[in-house]
């Protein structure tokens, strides 16, 4: 495995897949989430395209959320929302792609990697693919991500997922509450009903898969801004001695 974090993407038959990794458990820094927001936007608007996999590398974890190494960096609040407007790139990227996005989610999904997994327009995940919001356990909250994940699940079970910050919910917990669309028993199963997918959307009308995304994602056209907002707060929370001492005491487990 590569010790260089990526955004990589290649297109086969109109399916383009978009692939990140980095070396700390898919975690994502400023950088991958730049690169990453701009492959989905570039990709979307890419006539070659006909469906879009995103996909991390590895087989653990699929997304830990955001760096603690450049959350410890922040010093200041406009730091701190340049940071967790990463984030918000990435999903409103996602939300306003006119190509549906499949998710292989393949592992693990923590805090911000729980909300891409929730911005996906259908995720097929593996039965290891554990899911926790763990923000407020180091004195933040899922701000940007919350709109995405409450969206795909529900106030109830976001809120659930949100205020237990240290519980791990399992893959199966994910597909009842419509975060996951399918869950397999193997990496094989899931790679194959991937595939299956793809290639049917990548023969079906492009026009009518536009429309039905714009319509499936209707009422969220403020997103731009509250996502902005959001990260806002989250930038300034970031700053408290509270989270600096709980991301040190995560680092060191």
């Amino acid at each position: 495995m590569s010790t260089e974090a990526y955004v990589k993407s290649h297109n086969e038959h109109g399916i383009n897949t978009i692939e990140f990794y980095h070396p700390q458990s898919n975690s994502l820094p400023v950088r991958i989430l730049e690169e990453l927001a701009k492959e989905i936007h570039f990709t979307g608007t890419h006539e070659d395209t006909k469906v879009i996999i995103l996909k991390s590398a590895g087989h653990r974890t699929f997304c830990s959320g955001a760096s603690f190494d450049e959350l410890l960096a922040i010093k200041t609040p406009a730091e701190g929302a340049h940071f967790f407007n990463g984030f918000a790139h990435v999903i409103n990227a996602m939300r306003k792609c006119p190509k549906f996005i499949i998710g292989r989610i393949q592992g693990k999904s923590v805090g911000g990697g729980v909300g891409i997994a929730a911005a996906v327009d259908y995720a097929i995940a593996n039965h290891t693919a554990e899911v926790k919001l763990s923000e407020l356990a180091v004195g933040i909250g899922p701000f940007v991500v919350g709109p995405a994940v409450e969206r795909k699940i529900g106030t109830a079970a976001f809120s659930a997922l949100a205020i237990d910050a240290n519980m791990w919910q399992t893959a199966d917990w994910a597909r009842k509450k419509g975060l996951f669309a399918e869950v397999h028993e193997n990496i094989e199963n899931m790679d194959e009903a991937i595939y299956r997918l793809a290639n049917t959307l990548a023969h079906s009308s492009p026009e009518a898969m536009a429309m039905m995304k714009r319509i499936f994602w209707e009422g969220t056209e403020n997103w731009d801004e509250l996502l902005k907002e959001r990260a806002a707060i989250s930038g300034s929370l970031v700053l408290s001695n509270f989270t600096k001492t709980a991301i040190e005491k995560f680092k060191e487990k």
